[in-house]
């Protein structure tokens, strides 16, 4: 006699299904939704225990989105914190006790609460952070620029760049499977360029929303749970500064590197759900190498396109979809053969640029053009970034006056 196969549930009443069917086979429909909207829909899915928000412009709307599906019975546990550093302790609290959890924050946010993350890593929690990234003080702004995410680069998280809303759609639910991992198991922070996403809306490709991601198992975890049977001074027994400094220092010194290596591990997993860390747009060709991510990285394929078609001008973009763990040999590989590197950015001091120079240090030859750079809410139309591959080659300008 056959057994059919008994269909799980989630606590909403959806159906679970693989990660694979939800991010690559399930049917989908075309929606029109800004990116906060694509935050609440992809929340929908992911099987979330709780959520912490603090509001604070231009990621308050994606916070108060996901307290409706906490009213509408898809995430269990939700609040307001008392603060953006209050938010992120909290969360923290939820990941140890063995819950999925997600929160939202921007710009000044991000610093205030800038000592959780290195907590997090350290503590190996799945948590994910959704930065809509924003201008930073002073003076005071609340304009698109992604400063922030320079600060964030080496406290142990992994971080994840999107592009476009359908990006951050697929990468919130991806980034679920990966995090929780046991040989990753460490946060993910999901950056969009503030307001150029979350607040533009755009064509979206959306599955069912019947449909959810497995729910988290921490017992699978490098780091137990606390739950009734794992008091809290597990985390805290025999603390190294009670034992010996030698104890102390090597004990740390070892476990930053095993948070480091554990971003490494991530690589497999995410080019299996991102399919890949790196996008390749344009002339296969080309001598003029674009590096770039998020924002900069459409506009970049458009100042792309211009060249190709209006200047006879071989192009292409390499657009990094993750800076966490960061694409080293993908770039390593791209630069052979150009003429010129240049690297857009929506930031005053260039972090990927230096990322990209650190990378590529004394491996080429090939000039590396940090600009065209935009900070502060600037936006970056494309013809400014031809503009400036035109000037470093010495051609005529045209269509920029």
């Amino acid at each position: 006699m056959q057994k059919t196969q008994q269909i799980k549930y989630n606590r909403a009443g959806q159906k679970v299904v693989s990660p694979e069917y939800l991010l690559f086979e399930a049917p989908r429909q075309k929606q029109f939704m800004t990116g906060s909207e694509v935050v609440k829909e992809a929340v929908k899915r992911a099987s979330v225990d709780a959520s912490v928000s603090y509001p604070i412009t231009p990621q308050s709307e994606a916070a108060h989105l996901i307290g409706e599906l906490w009213a509408e019975g898809y995430v269990g546990v939700y609040f307001r914190g008392e603060s953006e550093f209050s938010v992120m302790s909290q969360l923290a609290g939820c990941s140890m006790a063995g819950g999925r959890a997600i929160t939202t924050t921007s710009g000044p946010g991000t610093l205030r609460a800038m000592e959780n993350f290195p907590m997090w890593a350290g503590s190996r929690l799945p948590l994910q952070l959704v930065l809509m990234a924003r201008g930073v003080n002073s003076p005071l702004t609340i304009q698109p620029d992604n400063l922030e995410v320079s600060f964030l680069l080496d406290t142990g998280c992994m971080i994840w760049h999107a592009e476009t809303a359908q990006e951050l759609f697929d990468m919130i639910l991806a980034g679920f499977v990966v995090a929780e991992q046991p040989d990753v198991h460490v946060p993910l922070i999901t950056v969009i360029d503030g307001f150029f996403i979350s607040h533009t809306r755009e064509a979206v490709m959306l599955p069912p929303d019947d449909i959810a991601l497995p729910p988290y198992n921490p017992y699978i975890s490098p780091i137990p749970p606390i739950d009734m049977e794992m008091p809290p001074g597990r985390f805290l027994r025999d603390p190294f500064v009670m034992k010996s400094n030698y104890t102390s220092y090597a004990t740390h010194a070892s476990w930053q590197f095993e948070v480091r290596a554990a971003i490494e591990r991530s690589r497999p997993y995410i080019r299996k759900y991102l399919k890949g860390l790196v996008e390749e747009f344009g002339d296969p060709e080309g001598e003029i190498l674009f590096i770039a991510s998020g924002t900069a990285a459409a506009q970049a394929k458009e100042a792309t396109q211009m060249l190709i078609h209006d200047e006879g001008i071989k192009a292409r973009v390499l657009r990094l979809k993750t800076v966490r763990p960061f694409p080293a040999k993908e770039i390593e590989e791209a630069v052979k053969g150009v003429k010129y590197v240049f690297i857009p950015e929506f930031n005053v001091v260039g972090w990927l640029e230096r990322e990209v120079r650190n990378v590529l240090y004394g491996k080429t030859n090939v000039p590396i053009i940090g600009s065209p750079k935009v900070a502060g809410g600037m936006t970056m139309p494309p013809e400014i970034i031809v503009e400036e591959v035109l000037r470093i080659l010495g051609k005529e300008v045209k269509h920029v006056p």
